[in-house]
């Protein structure tokens, strides 16, 4: 089953002799379950395309399903909660809250929804474990590593249960052995909890880790 369907997709940005074609009439699609890297050179469109995937930039031409949903059609609040239930996002700064818990932050989005703390609980101690953030649950944002805190990034956008988990250069600013813990815990998650992952990267270590990677030239897929 496709949980990702891009089909004839085209972007532009600017109008006039100063439009910039980003994306050329690109068709891909991402089985549940996959993990698949997306690779090409800086303005490749590699960016461009995950942000279209994620209803986060609406203005382009051709078609995007996510889960069976054309986004294409949808009315922004049901975007929303489509982005809401279904797809995590991770990108390269961590957007964690400072004056809250490394807890506080992974449970926030979820805390938003009316969820309680007592019904979290067991789902928060696995994904800290998973994580390996169960010492530093406590900790607040400054106290922690590069790593750790796009570890906190990544339990946020996991506490949820996701079908779809998109992260743009999540590893871009970690040294390369917190890169490697990010890249090893990607790869878990998508085994263990069998949560397609879409990434961008410029690195060959972390396309790698996926089980497929999809290169962009020029706005096209080659």
């Amino acid at each position: 089953m496709n949980l990702i369907e891009v089909t004839n997709v085209s972007k532009t940005f600017g109008k006039g002799e100063a439009a910039a074609k980003v994306l050329n009439n690109i068709s891909l699609d991402v089985r549940h379950g996959e993990f698949v890297s997306l690779m090409g050179a800086s303005g490749s469109g590699k960016s461009t395309l995950l942000y279209l995937i994620g209803g986060l930039d609406r203005d382009f031409d051709g078609t995007i399903k996510v889960c069976g949903k054309d986004i294409t059609k949808m009315k922004e609040r049901e975007l929303s909660k489509l982005r809401l239930e279904t797809i995590g996002f991770i990108f390269q700064f961590y957007n964690l809250v400072q004056n809250l818990s490394v807890e506080d932050n992974i449970l926030l989005p979820e805390l938003t929804k009316g969820r309680s703390r007592a019904e979290l609980k067991k789902d928060l101690d696995e994904i800290l474990e998973i994580t390996g953030l169960s010492d530093k649950r406590e900790s607040m944002p400054n106290e922690l590593s590069g790593g750790q805190q796009q570890r906190t990034a990544v339990a946020r956008a996991v506490i949820a249960s996701p079908q779809l988990i998109l992260a743009d250069e999540a590893t871009g600013n970690l040294d390369s052995v917190s890169g490697e813990e990010i890249m090893k815990l990607f790869a878990r998650i998508n085994k263990e909890k069998n949560i397609t992952i879409l990434q961008v990267t410029h690195s060959e270590e972390c396309a790698a880790y996926g089980t497929r990677t999809v290169r962009l030239a020029n706005g096209q897929i080659v």
